[in-house]
């Protein structure tokens, strides 16, 4: 007869044949090397950080609350000892500076100014592009002020021009008796002549 084979369950059992753990993942195992992987490691790495921080401070608040209920439970003689030992020296000095009488805050006004004054201290970041624009706006509107003042006086120029125009056609139409109004047209060439002299001053 064949021997039976052994289960896979039996091996397991043993402490030998105990899987390893493998950790947690955070994003895909397939990322390459760049800003995604980068990201997701730091992220990984925070949530150790925190959970080992989370670890420490139940250790900790454990043994608080078990050094409470022992000075609870203490006589007074015993109870005016120092604190106990199993307290790590770094957390016992952050105790002690907690019960530390906080510092006063300063007024509202020395804060107010502080902050003016960093503003103030604080490169603007687009300054220069802030001024270059406002220059070019106001070049813009320069432009456009003297576009629009050529256009008045072109207009108002073209205006005068056909204002004459009619009246030395008007006057150069010949009267009832068919003669033209010399006394008419003679006014309108003196005021030619007149903005003609203005001008060339």
């Amino acid at each position: 007869m064949v021997p039976k084979r052994a289960l896979e369950s039996d091996g397991a059992a043993t402490p030998a044949a105990k899987k390893l753990r493998k950790g947690f993942r955070i994003g895909p195992e397939n990322l390459p090397d760049g800003v995604w992987k980068r990201k997701v490691d730091k992220i990984k790495k925070d949530i150790i950080h925190k959970a080992k921080i989370k670890k420490a401070y139940k250790k900790i608040k454990a043994a608080e609350q078990t050094n409470t209920a022992d000075t609870t439970t203490v006589t007074d003689d015993v109870a005016a000892a120092p604190a106990s030992p199993t307290i790590h020296p770094e957390r016992q000095a952050m105790l002690d500076e907690d019960e530390e009488p906080e510092p006063s805050p300063p007024p509202q006004n020395d804060r107010q100014s502080r902050r003016r004054k960093h503003k103030e201290l604080k490169p603007g970041y687009f300054d220069r592009a802030a001024a270059e624009a406002e220059r070019k706006k106001a070049e813009a509107d320069a432009r456009a002020r003297e576009i629009e003042e050529r256009n008045a006086e072109r207009n108002h120029k073209l205006a005068e021009r056909e204002k004459f125009r009619r009246a030395m056609a008007k006057a150069r139409t010949p009267g009832r008796d068919g003669q033209r109004k010399l006394g008419r047209e003679s006014g309108l060439l003196l005021e030619k002549v007149k903005k003609m002299v203005g001008d060339a001053k």
